[in-house]
């Protein structure tokens, strides 16, 4: 590509990017405006701004924007450890979900919650753990001489079903104690208040900072190991510290929002296919793309079948599951 033509392609990137931008802002006031009782922009604004009636400040800053900020995150955390998943393995079709890491998170998240619900401020670490043990198993399952991503994606189907069973044998054990985690095991942000932007934010920040501080190191690593060794990129240690970062942003999702699945495996395909492979675009737009699905997938599931409120989990599946043998079927066809 000469040099005009990649600068062009640049600029359109960076225009891409501020129309994310846009459309997260947008769906943020929709998020904030839609509900039993809608409020105005006007209003979002004067609420925001420390006017207004008490009823209307109380439903925009206690009710709808800390749920709307953890929908954001949520969606930016699944979206960039999906990117980051697929970067390092090479493989589109890898996801937290997929491979297993949203499973072991669920569990050890779900154990906390049932056995010491005094502890909730600790969810995201158990989450975290989880998550990690997940991907190590399956990178032990899945290596031979590298990373075989058929036999990862294989490995991670098991993986997810194995934590799976152990997340149906504490729903059976500890019956009494279910109700409060069934919305969470759905996939849901019903409730959902400051503490968990609390809870979920410290993570998100350490896990999207990092991500995009690396965003070169994952170049290279799309050029193959040899490549980027001769770049002077320390392959083993940066691939560790990526998958860290993704099993960091997966757990902190997975820790408030419960299993949420697809947008991993989602969001960063259909970037990259607007934005091209440069994880320097890629991340970033990724990161607000999924911020925006997530969210007006949440106004969706809390508002179109009022007043009953579908977990967004549910609405997820329901558009994530047709893309994936999608995108199984083209990569079968090649």
């Amino acid at each position: 590509m000469n040099p005009i033509s990649l600068e062009k392609r640049n600029k359109l990137r960076i225009i891409i990017f501020c129309a994310l931008g846009i459309f997260l802002l947008l769906s943020f006031f929709i998020s904030i405006s839609c509900g039993a009782i809608t409020i105005t922009y006007t209003d979002i604004y004067t609420a925001l701004t420390g006017g207004g009636t008490a009823d209307t400040t109380r439903i925009v800053n206690v009710l709808r924007l800390p749920r709307t900020l953890v929908t954001a995150l949520t969606g930016a955390n699944l979206a960039l450890a999906g990117c980051i998943l697929q970067g390092v393995l090479r493989n589109p079709l890898a996801d937290p979900g997929i491979i297993g890491v949203s499973a072991g998170a669920g569990l050890f998240a779900m154990f906390l919650m049932i056995l010491a619900p005094e502890a909730m401020n600790l969810v995201p670490a158990a989450a975290f753990i989880g998550a990690v043990l997940s991907t190590g198993l399956v990178f032990f399952l899945a290596w031979e001489k590298g990373i075989n991503p058929l036999r990862m994606i294989l490995a991670g189907v098991a993986i997810a079903a194995f934590f799976g069973g152990g997340m149906t044998a504490l729903s059976v054990f500890y019956s009494e104690r279910i109700q409060g985690t069934v919305m969470w095991m759905a996939g849901g942000f019903q409730g959902r208040s400051w503490s968990h932007v609390e809870m979920i934010l410290p993570y998100s920040f350490i896990g999207i900072l990092g991500t995009l501080l690396c965003s070169r190191q994952l170049n290279a690593l799309q050029l193959g190991e040899e490549v980027a060794k001769n770049l002077g990129i320390r392959v083993v240690r940066i691939r560790t510290l990526l998958i860290i970062l993704s099993a960091l942003l997966a757990a902190s999702a997975v820790s408030v929002a419960g299993m949420l699945g697809f947008v991993g495996l989602i969001v960063p395909h259909i970037m990259r296919l607007i934005v091209g492979s440069d994880h320097e675009y890629l991340l970033p737009c990724s990161a607000i793309s999924g911020a925006v699905i997530v969210t007006l997938a949440d106004t969706a599931a809390r508002t179109l079948f009022t007043p009953l409120e579908v977990p967004v989990g549910i609405f997820m599946s329901f558009l994530g599951a047709p893309f994936f043998l999608y995108l199984l079927k083209r990569r079968m066809r090649k």
